[in-house]
């Protein structure tokens, strides 16, 4: 088992910036990738990003190549989400999940609970 705790959501005006971050704990030391998604009002949830656990890889959904940055800290078990340049469409709730299988896309097998990201016009 994996749990995640997600943190640094918030409301800020578009333009801005927020950083995300994700804390895991349990059995971290089988984890392979860790992802961030996000989920609008009436929308499907989506994929925004990913980066393996020794952060050799990253990938990126198209609509936030440039503005969003992933990065991990493996000494505290930390993914971050650094997320500049923000647009309203951005606004979402946030959820960080990690899987054990190769790759960085495909299922994932723990979530979090989420943090919410609102950005003003």
């Amino acid at each position: 088992q994996v749990q995640l705790v997600e943190s640094g959501g918030g409301l800020v005006q578009a333009g801005g910036s927020l950083r995300l971050a994700c804390v895991a704990s349990g059995r971290t030391f089988s984890v392979y990738a860790m992802g961030w998604f996000r989920q609008a009002p009436g929308r499907e949830r989506e994929f925004v990003t990913a980066i393996t656990w020794n952060g050799a890889s990253t990938s990126y959904a198209d609509s936030v190549k440039g503005r969003f940055t992933i990065s991990r800290e493996n000494a505290k078990n930390t993914v971050y989400l650094q997320m500049n340049s923000l647009k309203p469409e951005d606004t979402a709730v946030y959820y960080c999940a990690a899987k054990y299988s190769l790759g960085l896309n495909g299922r994932y097998d723990y979530w979090g609970q989420g943090t919410q990201v609102t950005v003003s016009s």
